[in-house]
């Protein structure tokens, strides 16, 4: 089985119960095969968590999960240096991170030392800890949830490590036909824990080989550019897109080519991932927020001004 129909029956294979949210386990795997991670911000309950368990399984790919409180500590993340009195030796106890699909449940609940525990590992695909560097498992992928801002007792992510999310993504609540068609099949005894794999990690890495191959013109790089320098230049913004949204939207838009079954990027792969790639990096300016002025339709209009390239 080639990588396209290998990426297709993991997409099925999530789809089936993970039900109604089709654009959500698109956005997921394009994360996935891009090599980014990525950011579910929404209300408790709806499937964030099921869908990280679901998309390990699917994968045979290990998975970890921390539930980020105030209390955590950097050691929970990244693992701590044990004395091991037989040996005379510090041996290291790895943390939750050690794991190719880590969920990071709650990440805004706990203390900004804490969170940044996870830069490194999300930036570097490894963790160092008393001097000592650790390399992840790989595939490696964050998959962090967030309560909304207005919720008691939540931090606000600082914006370099909410630069490092590829996506920032809202599962939203289902249609009635697709909640009733869950509870169903929670009836039946087909709960997400009994999902079946169809694919593992070592053919995620070739998938993610085939997405690096996937062609980006120049004309197409420079349509990217001038989103991102739109943003920048935007007065009713204070912090535009960073060199490194630019590389996310590139190897984003790649995946999303892929799924697509081409091996070239197009200017509509550009637009359909721009918003979820984009958008969590913007931030108002003070004016802005008093005038109501939002970040989303303001993103829009950018993706509408840059000048389309002529294939």
């Amino acid at each position: 089985m080639n990588e396209f129909a290998l990426a297709k029956k993991l997409e099925e294979n999530i789809n089936c119960v993970f039900i109604g949210k089709a654009e959500v386990v698109e956005n997921l795997l394009i994360c996935l095969f891009a090599g980014g991670h990525i950011l579910l911000e929404d209300v408790p309950g709806v499937g964030k968590t099921t869908l990280a368990s679901v998309l390990a399984r699917s994968m045979e790919g290990s998975f970890g999960r921390i539930q980020f409180t105030p209390d955590t500590l950097p050691g929970d993340v990244s693992g701590v240096s044990i004395y091991n009195m037989k040996t005379n030796e510090f041996e290291y106890r790895p943390g939750a991170v050690m794991s190719q699909i880590l969920l990071a449940d709650e990440i805004n609940r706990t203390s900004p030392k804490t969170q940044a525990s996870l830069l490194e590992a999300m930036a570097e695909g490894q963790v160092t800890v008393d001097g000592l560097v650790h390399k992840l498992p790989e595939p490696f992928m964050v998959i962090a949830t967030q309560n909304p801002i207005e919720f008691i007792g939540t931090y606000s992510l600082p914006e370099a490590q909410m630069d490092r999310f590829m996506m920032r993504l809202s599962v939203g609540y289902p249609a009635r036909d697709q909640e009733i068609r869950m509870a169903a099949q929670f009836l039946s005894g087909q709960t997400p824990d009994k999902v079946e794999s169809v694919c593992t990690t070592e053919d995620i890495l070739k998938i993610k080989a085939a997405v690096s191959a996937v062609t980006v013109k120049e004309s197409v790089l420079g349509f990217m550019e001038d989103i991102v320098a739109l943003t920048r230049e935007e007065e009713r913004l204070v912090l535009g897109a960073s060199p490194r949204a630019l590389l996310a939207l590139m190897r984003a838009s790649q995946s999303k080519a892929f799924l697509q079954g081409r091996d070239y990027v197009k200017p509509d792969d550009v637009r359909a991932v721009a918003m979820q790639v984009l958008l969590h990096r913007l931030v108002l300016s003070a004016e802005a927020r008093m005038q109501k002025s939002g970040a989303e339709g303001i993103l829009k209009n950018l993706i509408l001004k840059a000048k389309v390239p002529v294939e």
